[in-house]
């Protein structure tokens, strides 16, 4: 999958970065998936992957689809996403959304963000999306530029919780 570049010079280069693949959170790999954690000025944008199962857990009507990001078979990172479901509105976003991407401190500036989130990208539109939505707080160290950088763009809503609302559009044919 390649993404467009809107200037920021983000794009998946794959001849840069390891092998880059999601896999389910299994028992040999979890204590290092709940061990990765993002920069101290991060934690106020994304939850940690503790958190991120909690809410799974707890709120099961979002489909949570949880994967860790390997990097020749190291975890480097963790995605959540709310699978194929019927949006409520300011409560339940999608019908496939982004609703948490980590890439752990040790390993960010390597591409595995942009790479995971490729094939996050893949995978909804196998599963049948023309759009991935995704929100992010506003603010110094927000990962807005870093969306906006893939091709994201503003739908124009903000949440309750402060958080602008983001869209990609996986119609334009972008391939791997």
């Amino acid at each position: 999958m390649t993404f467009p570049s809107t200037g920021s010079g983000l794009q998946w280069c794959p001849e840069r970065v390891p092998h880059v693949t999601l896999r389910e959170i299994s028992p040999d790999i979890e204590d290092a998936v709940l061990a990765l954690r993002v920069a101290p000025a991060q934690e106020q944008f994304v939850s940690g992957v503790a958190r991120s199962l909690i809410d799974a857990a707890t709120q099961p009507e979002g489909h949570p689809w949880l994967r860790a990001v390997m990097a020749d078979e190291v975890p480097v990172g963790f995605v959540m996403v709310s699978w194929d479901v019927v949006p409520v509105p300011d409560e339940l976003w999608g019908p496939f959304y982004l609703w948490r991407l980590l890439v752990d401190e040790r390993h960010q500036g390597h591409g595995y963000g942009t790479a995971a989130l490729g094939l996050v990208a893949d995978a909804v539109r196998a599963g049948g999306a023309d759009v991935l939505f995704t929100s992010c707080g506003q603010g110094e160290g927000s990962p807005q530029p870093f969306y906006e950088g893939l091709g994201f763009v503003p739908t124009g809503e903000v949440d309750s919780h402060g958080e602008v609302h983001l869209a990609l559009d996986l119609t334009r044919g972008a391939t791997r």
